[in-house]
């Protein structure tokens, strides 16, 4: 059996640790050519075979793991089960190779960490590397070594469903974050404490029409190039160690098939040496879209364009043999499929160490632990967005007020979690009612009404507003909770609307009414169009889906405890008839006209102003930032030169705040169209009331380069626009010119 020589090549790979690099590649290639060797095709196959073991695991399943014939298992949790799972693997199969567990880590395993756009909002790149790793030391404990998270699909309209799972619309951002919760999942803990990342969806996945999940677009070379794969390349540099392939096609020919993006795009052009998977079902699907015949056809494809992993649809396992016995697939290209497999699980400890990753004591631990909470809530705080704050309403004093807390999610649980609740439990959540209760105490007076029930399909709960109405008319003060169920977004989460769902906005219309202080609260993964929504509200704070801890994170935001500092890291239409609409378009020949105009050639719509809501990197703080005049150390930049470019950013409020200063590049004259501007750097400083202090960053021709014509990296001399500020609408100018 190969567990048995599993152990004996364990030793002489340890003590290689003490060696040289060289020497423990060379034995760890040898434990895997050991391995491989003593496999059969049937079971080669069947460490290409990733299986749903969800809900309860029926002897069938058992039996195929005898058999030889999964190498994988996701949807199953819980150090004693996978454990149990293990053993079976190691002890009951004829080849004793262990099983990778995997399962959706998405933004936490137990306590949940806000949504992945609501992390970005943070710009806080060690928060987002922190929550990873929190997200991965729970995992780990719970019996799990690979997840499929980051997705770092660039998405521009806030229809689909997925954009909760994003960083955003702005390439460059969401390429740090990228890097940062890989290394958070792989590199944050010892050994047994980390978990191997899966970059999804490879690549164009966030490009939907109309919002709608799986939908087959079409978008240019130039796009992909500049848009959806500088995060992959993130991620790839950063040492991820799989790579799961999109649903939807480039070119009109899908991922799974598709030869250009994964062998001379992934592999060659990105540099990725590891193992890459199907999402699920990918395989089957070859035939629904009409790109294959039949199964026999997908899996011939899928196997030759070096997808190494089937998630769930069993057609390697089940059609791979008899193909290598046909000699229709070369055995050569089973093998590499297998070494990158076995890979995967050396990388993870199992081989060395098949049942040492499964610790029932410490899974106890670690779940729901104070550190994990504190550090979530943390990243919680961070992320939420002030939108609005008229009269300095916030921060709110309420002590022997009458609070009216009114809304459909002022008690919600589950839907702080959001659609990828890993296992955390609505029960553990702590609920925005609950978390002004804890944070305001007993010396403040709440009273609730929900106002209206929500069913997106239809205004329901018209009965309810009276009742709110009644209690904002006796309250001073109203806390507004709105937003959407965690279903309503998520995968399969597409809307055509991005209006609150249900009598939401009628509600907030009628208690506005009453002429009270309105405090406004969204609990949402997506940009929804809030112009009548702050239209009726004093203030407005973007809270997403922030988690476990997302209740004692608006308190503890709406009491002052904590100042906001969150900035948006995508743009929220004034209109949806906008969408999709971003920061960085591209320059045209005719101009975009501000708000309405009698001028109709420009390319602003005729019956809504142009600008957005609110615009890409805007959030507000309690206290108040200025801006002084940008300073260049030079007005001219050679090709190997670098300059300096310094503001001096004033803290000209009352309480500490913490500023994410923005740098933003426009290239005037360039071969390819550029966009009116670029974001290339930001700094996070901490300033103390009356403070100012000297933001300095570097410029390099480096970071001036495009795609050029040839698809390539290119960076061409020019007049340069330099933009410094609070967000991509409120900047700073000036100018520079990079030299041949």
């Amino acid at each position: 059996m190969i567990g048995k020589s599993i152990k004996k090549i364990a030793v002489s790979t340890l003590v290689a640790l003490t060696v040289s690099p060289a020497v423990f590649a060379a034995d760890a290639n040898a434990q895997i050519e050991d391995i491989l060797s003593q496999l059969t095709l049937e079971e080669k196959a069947g460490q290409l075979n990733l299986v749903d073991f969800g809900g309860e695991i029926t002897e069938e399943r058992y039996q195929l793991i005898r058999e030889g014939k999964i190498g994988s298992v996701l949807k199953s949790n819980g150090a004693a089960q996978n454990l149990k799972l293990q053993k079976v693997a190691l002890e009951q199969s004829r080849a004793g190779v262990p099983i990778l567990f995997q399962e959706d880590v998405i933004h936490g395993y137990r306590t949940i960490a806000p949504v992945p756009l609501a992390e970005a909002a943070s710009w806080d790149l060690a928060a987002i590397r922190q929550s990873a790793a929190v997200a991965a030391r729970e995992a780990a404990a719970g019996g799990v070594q690979l997840t499929y998270a980051p997705m770092v699909d660039i998405s521009r309209d806030p229809r689909w469903g997925r954009i909760l799972e994003a960083a955003g619309e702005d390439p460059y951002l969401s390429s740090l974050i990228a890097a940062a919760r890989v290394k958070g999942f792989q590199e944050s803990g010892s050994d047994k404490q980390n978990i191997l990342a899966t970059v999804k969806h490879f690549a164009g996945y966030g490009d939907t029409v109309a919002g709608r999940d799986y939908s087959i677009s079409d978008l240019s070379e130039r796009e992909l190039q500049e848009i959806h794969l500088p995060p992959f390349k993130a991620a790839v540099d950063a040492d991820v160690a799989a790579v799961m392939v999109a649903y939807t096609a480039h070119d009109g020919i899908p991922l799974t098939a598709n030869e250009y993006m994964v062998q001379d795009v992934l592999q060659k052009q990105l540099g990725f040496k590891g193992l890459i998977m199907t999402d699920w079902e990918t395989i089957p699907n070859l035939s629904e879209t009409g790109v294959t015949a039949n199964d026999e056809e997908g899996v011939l494809v899928a196997i030759n364009n070096d997808i190494h992993m089937d998630m769930q649809s069993q057609k390697y396992v089940e059609l791979l043999p008899q193909l290598v016995r046909d000699g229709k697939v070369s055995i050569d290209v089973v093998d590499d499929a297998v070494r990158k497999v076995l890979r995967l699980k050396q990388r993870a400890g199992l081989l060395d160490d098949p049942l040492g990753r499964f610790d029932v004591d410490l899974e106890k631990q670690e779940l729901l632990s104070k550190e994990n909470i504190a550090a979530t809530k943390d990243i919680a705080l961070k992320s939420m967005v002030l939108l609005k704050n008229d009269e300095q309403l916030l921060p709110l004093s309420l002590a022997d007020k009458k609070v009216a807390v009114i809304g459909p999610f002022a008690k919600a649980d589950r839907d702080l979690i959001g659609w990828w609740p890993g296992l955390g439990r609505a029960e553990e959540v702590t609920t925005i009612w609950d978390g002004l209760q804890q944070e305001f105490g007993p010396k403040t007076d709440f009273t609730h009404a929900p106002g209206v029930s929500i069913d997106r399909f239809k205004k329901v709960g018209k009965e309810l507003i009276p009742q709110a109405v009644k209690a904002a008319e006796d309250a001073d003060v109203v806390v507004m909770v709105l937003g959407e169920q965690f279903w309503m977004s998520g995968e399969g989460g597409g809307t055509a609307s991005l209006h609150l769902p249900g009598l939401q906005e009628e509600l907030l219309a009628a208690v506005a009414e009453t002429g009270k202080p309105i405090v406004t609260v969204i609990v949402a993964g997506r940009p929804y169009v809030l112009t009548e929504v702050a239209e009726h509200s004093d203030a407005l704070l973007m809270a997403w889906m922030p988690g476990t801890t997302g209740g004692t994170a608006v308190a503890e935001i709406l009491s002052g405890k904590f100042n906001p500092q969150g900035k948006l890291p995508i743009t929220f239409p004034y209109h949806q008839g906008q969408v999709p609409i971003f920061y960085n378009h591209k320059m045209t020949s005719h101009v975009y006209a501000p708000g309405l105009t009698e001028d109709r050639y420009t390319t602003t719509h005729r019956d809504v102003q142009h600008e957005p809501l609110y615009p890409f990197g805007y959030g507000l703080s309690y206290t108040n930032y200025q801006y002084g005049d940008i300073k260049l150390s030079n007005s001219k930049m050679s090709m190997d030169s670098t300059i300096e470019a310094s503001i001096k950013v004033t803290n000209t409020g009352k309480v500490a705040g913490h500023e994410v200063v923005q740098l933003y590049v426009h290239d005037k004259v360039a071969s390819v169209t550029q966009p009116v501007k670029l974001l290339k750097d930001f700094s996070i400083v901490d300033l103390k009331p009356g403070e100012s202090k000297n933001v300095t960053f570097t410029l390099s021709a480096e970071k001036l380069s495009f795609i050029g014509r040839n698809y390539k990296p290119t960076i061409e001399a020019g007049d340069f626009k330099l933009f410094i500020g609070a967000s991509s609408a409120n900047v700073k100018e000036s100018a520079f010119t990079l030299t041949k």
